[in-house]
Parts: C-alpha cells; structure tokens; sequence
C-alpha cells in the first residue's frame, strides 16, 4: 500500500503555486512576440531569477536553493504550461547544464560561479553536440591539445544554445584519440569564457522556438586554463552521464506543461465554438481525443514525477528517465495535434498559438535524445534484447 506523505505533497504544491504565479504574468502573446522576432526573455528569466528559482538545485552554501530535481521539473512544467517550449528552455539551462559544475567541479569554481547561476547573472552555454557526431557523441571531432598552463582547443559544435547571450560554455572536447574498446574515455570537460574572438558564433534560424537562440560554433585556438577544466581529464562523458538522466526527466514534464496548454485551449475552445446550434464538445468526435490526451499527459507526469523522486532519493533511475521523456512527448505532441484538429482551421491563427505549441512540441520528440534512441535503451537495457547498433 502506498503511504501518501501529506506535507511532501503540500510544499510540492506550494512550488507549484508559486511557480505558476510567476509564469502567467507572461501570457502567450508575450511568448508569440518573442518567437517572431527572435528576442531573448530577459523579463521572464529574471523573474524567475528575483524569485531564487533559478537557482533551484544549486546547494545552499553556493547560494542557490537546495530543492531537489523533482520540485525543478514542476518549475518547468509550469512554465512550459504558462508559454511553451521556449519559457521551459529559457530556465532549462539554468537547472540542467550547471549540473556537472555542481558536481564535479572544483571548490575555487563552485563557489565563484554558481551563486552568479543561482542570481541569473551568468548565462551559460553547453557545448557538446556536433554535425559530424550525430547522437554518437564518442566521435566528436573538436580537439583540446596540451599546453603550458593550460589547453588549446579547436573544433567545430551545433544546435548550442544560448551563445549568442551567454558568457561562458561548459565544453566537452576529446584530449585524447578515441580507442575503439574504450570510446567514451578521452573526452574533457571544460568551464570556460565563450571567447568570441576564438570563437565564431553563427545563429541557426529556425521554424520554432525561435525565441532561445541556436547556433553553429567554429573554435579556433581557443586557449582554456587548467583551472577550467572540470574534474578530471579524460573523464568528462562520464559526467555528463550524471546529466542525462535529469534532463530526460525534466523534458518530459516540460512537455506535459506543453501539451496542458494545448489541451486548456483546445476543451475552453470546444466549449464556446458553437456549430450546428450545439458546443463541439458535445461531439465524441471532438470530446474523445481530449479526454484521451488527458489521460495520456497524467500517466506521463506520475511517470516523471516518480522518475525524478527515484533521482533525488539517489537511487537507480534510469529505465523511468526515458520513460519519461518518451512518454511526456508522445503526449504533449498528441495534445497539440488534436488541439490542432479540435480548432480546425482557426488552428492555423496566430492569436489562438496552436499552430506555435504544435511545432515547439514536434521538435521534442526529436531533441535532446529521439524517441527511436530511447526504444534502443529500453530494448537493451531493461529488456535484455541484443544491441542494435
């Protein structure tokens, strides 16, 4: 029998209330503006930041607030709820890439950085992914070479965000060959400025969530200090393995804020569009679809929600992080989609978002890891089938 522990579920609730209260002073006009003009949302991001939230898993004695993972993905929910895709990722990257810093990092580091995290006065960059590597990142290309007092790096990255606003990169290069037996060792991690005179940043232009930047990175001699480097060399895939966990889960319930906000506007909207003299909702047609959605997005949030308790508790969590982010995409997508089709071709007006949501929630279910990678975990890891790939 489960025991429900009442006050864990009141202060969850709180940092929902509260959460909530924050995002809705930034409704989806504001979001649609900064997605056709592709402006940063400081205004957003610094509410959150006057507000500590931004700082939410940052331990206390680096100023931050110390709460676990779990109350940090009901943040992004409900910012996702309040503006999409975009307001989850513009406080995403305070929450997920600090997290091998945190962990991994030197004191001198910590205790310099993260409280500028934690106030939303540094914005920084995670700088990992390359056109030539795809999702194998053992093959990266970009290279650190050995020199004195330090490391020069050259090498080519793509889809980082916020480059065109952040002031430093936490930057994974290889700082020695790849061995075929071993293939993710050799890889460094490196906190670093973004040095735009050794670094060219190129903005992708995009279809959605235009309003947090993406771009192409072209590294030229760009020199880092050993006292940048985080942890040890050579070990730096396996830190980011302690990051990819969290973030599959914080990505689901982003997309479960998503596809919340699909759906709110999708049954109000049934409600009041009135056809054949009756509300469309009267239709199962129409209602069917919805109350499926609604279902679907509940089982995807108790699944990331136990996820993410499975994480703060320190324990074994990864068959529930990419069920997760499988889960939570598979239904926010759906809930756009069959918002779409509840609005029919009003769905494609600006002033009802729709059409904004349902982009912004196709491309999670390819970013940061596709649903096919997942389905290959699950298969091998928790099924015991022979690797694919």
């Amino acid at each position: 029998m489960t025991v429900v522990d009442h006050d864990r579920v009141a202060a969850l609730d709180e940092v929902r209330q509260h959460a909530r209260q924050i995002a809705q002073g930034f409704d989806h006009e504001y979001w649609a503006d900064k997605d056709a003009t592709g402006t940063y949302p400081w205004e957003f991001v610094r509410a959150f930041g006057d507000a500590g939230w931004l700082g939410a898993m940052i331990p206390e004695e680096y100023g931050g607030l110390g709460l676990g993972l779990t109350e940090s993905s009901i943040m992004l929910q409900e910012a996702a709820r309040s503006g999409g895709a975009a307001a989850a990722s513009a406080l995403h990257f305070y929450i997920f890439p600090p997290g091998p810093v945190i962990r991994h990092g030197s004191e001198e580091m910590k205790r310099e950085f993260l409280p500028q995290i934690a106030k939303g006065e540094l914005l920084m960059a995670f700088g990992v992914t390359e056109p030539s590597a795809g999702v194998d990142t053992s093959r990266i290309t970009t290279k650190a070479v050995k020199a004195d007092g330090g490391w020069v790096v050259n090498g080519h990255k793509i889809w980082i965000t916020n480059a065109q606003n952040a002031q430093r990169i936490l930057l994974l290069a290889r700082t020695s060959p790849r061995n075929e037996e071993k293939p993710f060792e050799g890889m460094t991690l490196f906190f670093t400025e973004l040095n735009r005179e050794r670094i060219l940043v190129r903005e992708i232009k995009k279809m959605a969530r235009s309003a947090i930047d993406s771009n192409e990175l072209f590294i030229d001699d760009l020199f880092i200090r050993d006292d940048q480097v985080v942890g040890e060399v050579g070990k730096g895939f396996s830190y980011l393995l302690d990051g990819l966990n969290p973030e599959r889960i914080v990505v689901g319930m982003e997309m479960t804020g998503l596809g919340r906000a699909a759906l709110d506007m999708a049954v109000r909207y049934a409600n009041e569009r009135v056809v054949f003299d009756r509300p469309i909702g009267k239709n199962q047609a129409v209602a069917h679809p919805l109350a499926d959605s609604w279902i679907r997005l509940e089982a995807a949030e108790t699944i990331c929600l136990k996820a993410a308790e499975l994480y703060d508790s320190k324990l074994p969590c990864g068959r529930e992080a990419n069920a997760s982010k499988f889960l939570g995409s598979e239904a926010g997508f759906q809930a756009c989609d069959r918002a779409m089709q509840t609005f029919g071709g009003y769905s494609y007006a600006k002033e009802y978002h729709i059409e904004r949501l349902w982009r912004e929630s196709r491309l999670l279910k390819v970013a940061p890891v596709s649903q096919e990678m997942v389905l290959n975990y699950v298969s091998t890891k928790v099924l015991g089938l022979p690797k694919s790939y």
